[in-house]
């Protein structure tokens, strides 16, 4: 059959297809008892009408997929295909069920090639997607098992199709459009003798899925604002803080959920420290880091915004730290400690590393935060995105381009690693009166991961370089659900845990 002959079109079966459907099942199902009455086609159709999906050419039935809406905690554990039809006539559906379950495929066997079935497994996906069901759920008869019962086991047999040594015409087409075996079935249907009895419950999940009556707080479509901070002669801390407050109010009235801030963003503030030695000017600044960070949960909470609030030093007994602050908008707020220190900051400023990282969940998202440095070290990027991250933000300070750079592609590198968003944000200007932060280099930037669903360089936002200015982005979280689960390439899913680990010393 040629290509140019075809027209093919895919819609709802009706109950006058009937005819053409029992040939078509007659053809296809010869050894199970072929085609199911009259009676129960008509059922299907008038109980779930939308789940009844055909394939025609030019008017002529040629695939069908036939499905039913169940109870996912019922149809997950052991069950025969009785419990779903008895006899072929008594259809157990539940329209208030969870879930969809693929009662059966089949196609016209002159039609095979024509990859009709991914057709048919697609509308089902977008059904389960458009009705917010849980999964799919499907019982599929391992039909090629009866030339291997002597050697090998029903679950030694599935094992071998899944490593693609064995071919099963219906397990694996179920495996390659992303179905996961959840057990196996016995007694599934006793009279296929060639898959004597057995078959494997197979089940796709919706990620998309949302429970009906989630918190209104779960946010999925999440606005960032970057701040490309301009270093300034500062005179006190007040006219920091109104600056910063600007800058608050300007995002927020943008209806953001996040605003971020740079590394060190208040440092010219050393400039009033009446020192030249850099350690005690970095520690003059470290006193005024508790009333910031009072200021800006105060204003997290004033303009419904929540704050990464770049990073400050913080002292603790005689240790110094470099630390950001996450303000949630709801007044709590969680502490992220730079944990890799630069030679600088070590040498003029004897700051030392901290020693956790975590995922911090919000009402937009599960965040990380990484300083500057930190991105540059894989390690971190990957524990958190074990914890759930979504969004990692790093404010960073940055004197040259090359340095900049170094900052820029590592954040570009973690956002394709671990399927994440990654903001990085930096300041501009120069702080003459300030050794060591006397010159700024950044272009802040929203970076995606790579593939179909996001831009097609990867970079969702960037700002002017060298230039002040509000950098917005708006992210899709349920995207990244999307690429983690059916992406090109998945490298979270794919990690050879059999060869490598990654442990967090606590």
């Amino acid at each position: 059959m040629s290509t140019d002959d075809l027209i093919l079109k895919v819609r709802e079966l009706n109950k006058e297809d009937f005819p053409a459907l029992k040939v078509l099942m007659d053809k296809v199902y010869p050894d199970i008892g072929g085609s199911w009455p009259r009676h129960t086609i008509a059922t299907l159709i008038d109980q779930f009408p939308e789940g009844q999906i055909c394939i025609e050419d030019q008017g002529q039935l040629v695939a069908v997929a036939l499905t039913v809406q169940v109870d996912y905690k019922r149809f997950s554990n052991p069950h025969t295909y009785d419990d779903l039809i008895t006899n072929r006539m008594t259809i157990a559906h539940d329209e208030d069920g969870d879930a969809l379950y693929g009662l059966d495929i089949f196609i016209d066997p002159e039609y095979r090639g024509y990859r009709l079935g991914r057709r048919l497994y697609e509308a089902r996906k977008e059904l389960c997607r458009g009705l917010n069901l849980r999964a799919i759920l499907a019982g599929g008869r391992i039909v090629n098992y009866h030339l291997h019962a002597d050697n090998l086991s029903p679950a030694q047999y599935i094992e071998e199709v899944d490593r693609k040594a064995i071919y099963d015409p219906i397990l694996s087409f179920q495996l390659a459009n992303d179905f996961q075996v959840k057990r196996l079935l016995r007694q599934y249907l006793p009279e296929d003798k060639r898959s004597q009895g057995y078959a494997t419950l197979l089940e796709w999940s919706n990620i998309l899925f949302d429970p009906e009556e989630k918190p209104l707080s779960q946010k999925r479509q999440v606005r960032i604002g970057a701040v490309q901070w301009q270093m300034r002669e500062f005179h006190s801390a007040e006219a920091v803080l109104k600056q910063v407050e600007y800058f608050v109010d300007a995002v927020s009235d943008y209806k953001s959920d996040f605003v971020v801030f740079p590394e060190f963003f208040n440092a010219p503030l050393m400039g009033l420290a009446n020192t030249t030695q850099q350690q005690e000017a970095i520690r003059y600044l470290a006193s005024f880091t508790d009333h910031f960070r009072q200021q800006l949960s105060q204003m997290a909470v004033s303009y419904n915004i929540n704050i990464i609030t770049g990073s400050m030093p913080l002292l603790e007994g005689k240790e110094l730290f470099n630390v950001a602050y996450l303000c949630r908008r709801d007044g709590s707020t969680e502490v992220q400690y730079k944990l890799h220190i630069t030679p600088h900051e070590r040498r003029d400023w004897v700051i030392e590393g901290g020693h956790a990282v975590a995922a911090f969940d919000t009402d937009a998202g599960k965040v990380g935060i990484l300083i500057c440095y930190d991105v540059e070290f894989p390690e971190l990027g990957r524990i958190l995105a074990d914890q759930g991250l979504e969004v990692l933000f790093v404010p960073f300070w940055t004197d040259t381009k090359n340095a900049y750079l170094r900052v820029r592609h590592c954040a570009q590198a973690r956002a394709i690693e671990n399927e994440c968003y990654v903001v990085v944000c930096g300041s501009v200007g120069n702080l003459p009166q300030v050794e060591s932060l006397d010159v700024q280099y950044a272009q802040s930037a929203v970076f995606s991961p790579s593939d179909f669903a996001f831009p097609h360089d990867a970079v969702m936002a960037e700002a002017t370089p060298n230039t002040e200015m509000i950098l917005f982005s708006d992210l899709d979280l349920d995207r990244l659900k999307v690429v983690r689960s059916e992406g090109s390439v998945r490298n979270l899913k794919d990690r050879r845990r059999d060869l490598f680990t990654l442990t967090l010393h606590n």
